[in-house]
Formats: C-alpha cells, structure tokens, sequence
C-alpha cells in the first residue's frame, strides 16, 4: 500500500524526492491510517479542486485494501 501510494503522490508532484509516507499502527477499529507528507509547494497538486485528486487517493487505497481485508484512512499532511 505504501508503495501504491508512494507512485501515484510522486507522479502528480514536482519535487518527487520530497514525497514521504508513514504508516500508523491500527487504532481499535482495526484502521491503518497513512499519511502522505509532500513539499509545501506541491500541497495544491496532491490536494486538487475541491479535493478531487485527495478523494481518488482515498478511493484507490480503500479499494485495494478490500481485496487484503484491511481498512485504510489516507491523510494529506
């Protein structure tokens, strides 16, 4: 999953070197949360119109996660 979203942030940044991901242990509900660290300057791109292209990550990483049988939340630090 990291890997995942680790290609699809650095493809869609312009400082790729500056894409960082960390992962959260479960909390109680059995959710990992992972977040996504990117250059100040690219916080418009990762982040879209109205929060589209956030949304889509957040969709991609949902659905792979069902096919692992995990819940995932993905943050946009």
């Amino acid at each position: 999953m990291e890997e995942l979203l680790a290609i699809i942030a650095r493809g869609l940044v312009d400082d790729p070197d500056a894409v960082k991901i960390e992962k959260d242990e479960p909390n109680e509900n059995g959710t990992v949360v992972y977040h996504i660290h990117v250059a100040e300057d690219d916080m418009g791109r990762i982040i879209g119109k109205q929060g589209r292209i956030a949304k889509a990550i957040r969709t991609i990483a949902r659905s792979t996660a069902i096919r692992s049988d995990e819940k995932v939340m993905v943050e946009i630090d």
